[in-house]
C-alpha cells in the first residue's frame, strides 16, 4: 500500500475547490447567465373597479400573463374591469400567482445552452457506456471522465439545469406555487431514462456535483483505486437511505406546508453559480466536500432527492452491474475495493434491497478474473456456500 500524503491529498482538494469556484464565477460573468431564483411574490393590489390594464401595470404584470388569466382575445378586453371579466377576485389572484411563476420560470432558463448541455451529455453517456461495455474505465481514465464532466457540465455550463434539480425545484414550485413546470418535467424524464437504460449512468457520470464529489474522494485513494489512502467509511445502507428519504419528506412538508425551499439555502450545485451563495451555504457544501474525502458521495447518498428517485428506477434498469459466477474465484476484492457497500449486495445476494449502484466500474477494474461486466439481463444468484467457502 502507498504511503500515505496527507500535504498532498490537501493540496489538490484545495485546488479542486477553489478552480470549480473561480473558473465557475468567471464563467459566469463570461456568459452572462439569467438569474435562476424566484422572486419573492408581493401581494397583489386589485379592486373590482380596476380595469385589467390598470391591474396588469399596478402590479407589474406581462401582457402575457394578463391573457392568460383574463382569456384576452383581443386589444379592447384590457379596458374591461375586474368586475366585467365574470371572473371572482380570488381565482384572478390563484391564476396570476400560477401564470406569473410559470412565467417566471421560463424567463430564468437559458434556452440556448439547455439543449447544448443535454446533446453533450448524451454523446458523453454513451462514450462512457461503450467504454465501460468494452472494460477500459482504468483508474485514471475514471478520473479524466470526472474531471471532464466537472468542467463541462459544471464549470463551463452552471449548476442549472441538474438531475436533483429537476426533482427539488419541481416539489418546490408545486408545493408553493400549486403549478408544474412542463420542461422540467421533460427533463426529469429524459434523466430517469438514462437511469432506466443503463444503471444511474447520469448520476455517476454527469451530474455536475456527483462527478466533482466522485473526484474528490479518488484523491483519498491509491493509484490502483483499491484502497482509501486514509480512512474510508462505507455507511450502511439502511442508515443512508432513512436520512435520504427523511429529507425528501423534509423538502416536501417545507414546500406544501411553509411554502419555502428547505435545499435551496443550501444547494451544493450552486457551488457553480458562486455569487448566489450565503455563508451558511459554503459552510454546508465545504462540510459535504471534506466529508466527500472519507466517505463516498455523502450528498448522493444521504440527501439528492434525484438520488432517492433515481435508485428506485434503478431497480428496473436494462444495464446494471453483473457477476459470472462460473469464473469467480470469490475474493471478494470487487467488493473490498467498491467505494460503498453495494458490491458485496450484488455479488452475494444475501438481502433483497441492493444499495445505491453508480456504476463507476472500481469492481470490474479490480477483478481478477474479469468476471464482473456491464449488460442486460436478470442478475443470476451465486451457487450455495460459494463465499462461505472461501471464508474458511
Amino acid at each position: 500500500m502507498e504511503k500515505p500524503n496527507r500535504t498532498k491529498v490537501a493540496a489538490l482538494f484545495l485546488i479542486i475547490v477553489l478552480a470549480v469556484v473561480f473558473l465557475s464565477s468567471l464563467s459566469n460573468q463570461l456568459m452572462g447567465g439569467k438569474k435562476e431564483e424566484m422572486k419573492e411574490q408581493k401581494p397583489l393590489s386589485i379592486t373590482e373597479s380596476m380595469t385589467i390594464e390598470e391591474f396588469g401595470k399596478v402590479n407589474g404584470l406581462s401582457k402575457d400573463v394578463l391573457k392568460e388569466v383574463f382569456g384576452i382575445t383581443v386589444k379592447e378586453d384590457l379596458q374591461k374591469t375586474i368586475g366585467q371579466s365574470g371572473i371572482p377576485k380570488e381565482e384572478v389572484l390563484l391564476k396570476v400567482t400560477k401564470e406569473g411563476a410559470l412565467h417566471e420560470e421560463f424567463a430564468s432558463k437559458n434556452w440556448v445552452l439547455i439543449p447544448i448541455k443535454f446533446a453533450l451529455w448524451i454523446g458523453f453517456l454513451i462514450m462512457v457506456f461503450v467504454y465501460m461495455r468494452k472494460g477500459l474505465i482504468t483508474p485514471k481514465i475514471r478520473r479524466t471522465f470526472y474531471l471532464v464532466a466537472v468542467a463541462v457540465f459544471g464549470v463551463i455550463l452552471g449548476s442549472d439545469p441538474s438531475p436533483m434539480g429537476t426533482v427539488k425545484d419541481a416539489v418546490v414550485l408545486l408545493g408553493t406555487k400549486g403549478v408544474i413546470f412542463p420542461p422540467r418535467m421533460i427533463a426529469l424524464s429524459l434523466f430517469l431514462v438514462t437511469v432506466f437504460l443503463a444503471n444511474k449512468f447520469i448520476c455517476s457520470w454527469g451530474c455536475q456535483f456527483g462527478t466533482l464529489q466522485d473526484t474528490i474522494f479518488r484523491l483519498n485513494r491509491s493509484e490502483n483505486d483499491k484502497t482509501g489512502l486514509f480512512f474510508q467509511i462505507k455507511l450502511p445502507f439502511v442508515v443512508t437511505n432513512i436520512i435520504r428519504i427523511a429529507t425528501f419528506c423534509v423538502l416536501a412538508i417545507g414546500a406544501f406546508a411553509w411554502g419555502f425551499d428547505v435545499i435551496g439555502a443550501v444547494d451544493p450545485f450552486k457551488i457553480y453559480k458562486p455569487s448566489v451563495v450565503a455563508t451558511y451555504g459554503w459552510v454546508f457544501i465545504g462540510a459535504v466536500l471534506v466529508a466527500g474525502l472519507f466517505v463516498y458521495r455523502p450528498w448522493c447518498h444521504l440527501f439528492c432527492p434525484f438520488g432517492l428517485v433515481g435508485w428506485i428506477v434503478e431497480k428496473i434498469s436494462i444495464f446494471k452491474i453483473h457477476v459470472n459466477y462460473d469464473t469467480c474465484i470469490a475474493c471478494e476484492a470487487c467488493a473490498k475495493a467498491c467505494p460503498s457497500s453495494v458490491m458485496e449486495a450484488i455479488l452475494k445476494r444475501e438481502r433483497k434491497t441492493i444499495p445505491d449502484c453508480f456504476a463507476c466500474a472500481t469492481c470490474m477494474g479490480v477483478c481478477p478474473t474479469n468476471s464482473i461486466s456491464l449488460k442486460s439481463g436478470k442478475r443470476t444468484i451465486p451457487p450455495e456456500g460459494k463465499f462461505r467457502k472461501n471464508n474458511g
